[in-house]
């Protein structure tokens, strides 16, 4: 990577830039921008962007609620994909989770996505359950988890 990237929270500023790349990222169901500034908005949840330059690199949503935490969205523009942004953004947000009090990391991921499985897998989430029909199309979300450690 030529520009140095930049891992910090999101902004309201930051809300156009994160709309585009929902619908980049998540096409069949993408958040809307309302979406997104209620996520920014929130007391439990934040959004973490990662910067290459003044671009957006890719984001991170999570909510921290207790010794829980959900890891509600991650995403990376396709030409900054498998550079490893996926998985710093993860860091950031294990990093986050563990200052919050949390102990557990839980995710919602298409039971059709190999690829988002194969990360998540390689980053050391286990199955714990799947919700049938989960997404707008029909298509099953797998339950993932893992503790969350620093270091």
């Amino acid at each position: 990577m030529t520009d140095a990237v930049v891992i910090d929270a999101a902004s309201t500023d930051d809300t156009a830039d994160l709309s585009v790349l929902e619908a980049e990222a998540f096409p069949l169901d993408p958040w809307s921008a309302a979406l997104i500034e209620q996520a920014l908005a929130a007391p439990t949840t934040s959004v973490l962007v990662a910067r290459r330059g003044e671009e957006l690199a890719g984001y991170a949503v999570v909510s921290v609620v207790g010794e829980d935490a959900d890891l509600q969205r991650i995403a990376v523009p396709a030409r900054w994909r498998r550079q490893g942004l996926a998985s710093r953004l993860l860091a950031e947000v294990d990093a986050h989770v563990v200052q919050t009090g949390g102990r557990r990391l839980l995710l919602e991921v298409r039971e059709d996505n190999a690829a988002a499985r194969a990360f998540y897998a390689g980053h050391g989430f286990v199955d714990l359950g799947r919700r049938v029909r989960y997404y707008r199309d029909g298509t099953a979300a797998l339950v993932l988890s893992r503790a969350v450690t620093m270091g």
